[in-house]
């Protein structure tokens, strides 16, 4: 049995820094044009909306995908949204899904009839054969928070000739719940992201996307949910491409790497531990007596009293062992369980310089006597002398980078290779590493002296997204970003004119593009060597501590 303490300190942690990036790093979104703008309409399977015209690409925005779960549909799988009568507007972001800040104090935000999603288009004709491929992305934000509507997509659908779809799901409590009365844990937020998926299918072409081109692609939160998805019996057929950004199958972090009361996160767990913290949660809330009646009770409390930090935090795990998700996604990948779509897996260099950053206050690494306290606490001793072999001290400038960079290997680099690995074996996949020591800090979050960021969690994201300016070589790096991932899209070939070729994973082989700004910053590399992925995969899957 799990330590229910265990998993509040778990992710206190990893909730504030594994995927907070939306609420951060959002850009305000577009304002209203005038009466004398185009607000072009398109008519959907449940009715007609009216969008916005932004010079060269349309939004139309707060579609309903699905009906309220509100009430008597609180925790229950998505219903078809009702039809409407007349032009609804869609000129500007609809309620996000119930969500604590991010950052700092404050209390719920949001609503649960959140079920929207936005679609972002060019506003002339195809070129391409008169259809567009279609991207839908996943926010990030733990599950616990975030929303479609803070990625910006008008370059990206601008420049790749794409039709882009962002999703709202149910976070925390109201996403990822258990309970006997449920049947276990049906995975609403996955759920959710289907539901969205099967509105793409149906509606794809009413604005100029093709419904047999549609790959979905999300970031950490996203990237794991996408990961699902692959995975998911679910999800057959509703895509045919996908891309996994900083959060691979097998994604995880060691036991007390950031500090010293954390346990291993992993973010899928086994289906009774979701419904056995229901169980605690619906005592906790005055729902567990009588039997058979909890789900009653806990419909009739106000939803900004269930959006409490430790409830969000405890239901921010995805459950498997069930219909939607059978089996642990990394298994799954292993035994060769999966849809056969092409993959794009990546990473970016220095992920968990972010995460680390934050910790370092209260946890610092100043020298290597502390550093090798802090490899001993997460591997063990023995693999904790062969890990300081590998990364020595005097590597690198101080020893917060030497263990942000153990980090980086062992929690996300040297994982998604291997889950590559395993889709290379049946399906086209190719590898990336983000590699902008320079990017820019979107987050505005303080940089420890000893730990600059570099190319952190999350930092290729304004490279695709419209969320903080870039100019020149960067410029240029966004650019080729953005034509390999349409690229992908419309063809499952990575492959932009005049940028270097992207080679696929072979047999025995996992050539990786590192994509950095100037000549010759996008190259091919052995990630697995510059990682150290052998150590890495010898260790997995029985991590040193992590039990």
């Amino acid at each position: 049995m799990h330590d229910p303490r265990a998993v509040r300190f778990q992710s206190a942690l990893l909730l504030f820094l594994l995927l907070l990036l939306p609420a951060v790093g959002a850009v305000p979104a577009a304002a209203a044009d005038g009466g004398g703008s185009d607000r072009p309409v398109v008519s959907t399977d449940r009715g007609q909306v009216r969008g916005r015209t932004h010079g060269a690409y349309r939004t139309f925005e707060a579609i309903p995908y699905a009906a309220a779960p509100t009430g008597a549909l609180r925790w229950r799988l998505p219903r078809p949204a009702p039809r409407w009568e007349g032009v609804r507007e869609a000129g500007a972001p609809g309620a996000h899904c119930v969500q604590l800040p991010a950052l700092g104090p404050g209390g719920p935000t949001g609503s649960e009839d959140c079920l929207f999603l936005n679609v972002t288009a060019p506003a002339g004709p195809a070129g391409r054969g008169g259809q567009r491929p279609v991207m839908v992305w996943f926010h990030g934000g733990g599950f616990m928070n975030g929303a479609g509507d803070l990625y910006r997509a008008g370059g990206l659908a601008v420049r790749g000739d794409a039709v882009v779809v962002t999703v709202n799901y149910r976070l925390g409590i109201f996403g990822l719940f258990g309970h006997p009365e449920l049947g276990g844990a049906p995975g609403f937020a996955l759920a959710d992201q289907q539901a969205a998926l099967r509105w793409v299918r149906a509606n794809a072409e009413r604005f100029g996307g093709d419904p047999r081109a549609v790959t979905v692609f999300g970031e950490s939160a996203g990237a794991l949910s996408v990961c699902a998805h692959l995975t998911s019996p679910a999800s057959a057929g509703l895509f045919h491409r996908a891309v996994v950004q900083s959060g691979s199958c097998s994604t995880s972090l060691p036991a007390r790497s950031l500090l010293p009361t954390l346990g291993a996160y992993t973010p899928f767990v086994p289906e009774r531990r979701t419904v056995a913290d229901g169980l605690r949660a619906a005592d906790g809330l005055g729902c567990g007596r009588p039997a058979g009646a909890a789900l009653d009770c806990l419909r009739a409390l106000d939803a900004h009293a269930l959006a409490t930090p430790e409830l969000m935090q405890t239901f921010s795990l995805v459950p498997y062992g069930n219909g939607r998700l059978p089996e642990e996604p990394r298994r799954a990948l292993e035994q060769g369980r999966f849809h056969r779509v092409p993959v794009v897996q990546g990473t970016t260099a220095d992920e968990v310089r972010l995460f680390l950053g934050q910790t370092l206050a209260v946890n610092p690494v100043r020298d290597e006597a502390a550093y090798r306290v802090r490899l001993e606490l997460s591997f063990g001793p023995t693999t904790a002398r062969e890990v300081a072999a590998r990364y020595p001290v005097s590597a690198y400038p101080t020893p917060a980078v030497a263990l942000a960079a153990v980090l980086s290997d062992a929690s996300f680099i040297c994982p998604t290779l291997r889950d590559g690995r395993a889709l290379a074996r049946y399906v086209p996949t190719y590898g990336y590493r983000f590699s902008d020591a320079d990017a820019p800090n979107f987050l505005g979050l303080p940089e420890p002296p000893d730990l600059p960021f570099g190319a952190s969690h999350g930092f290729e994201l304004p490279y695709l997204f419209t969320l903080v300016p870039l100019a020149g070589p960067q410029r240029e790096l966004a650019d080729r970003m953005t034509g390999y991932w349409t690229a992908f899209a419309r063809t499952g070939l990575p492959r932009a004119p005049g940028a270097p070729e992207w080679p696929r994973f072979g047999r025995g082989s996992a050539p990786v593009l590192s994509l950095a700004p100037g000549a010759g910053g996008i190259r091919t590399v052995d990630a697995g060597a510059e990682h150290h992925c052998a150590l890495w995969d010898t260790w997995w899957p029985s991590p040193a501590g992590a039990r």
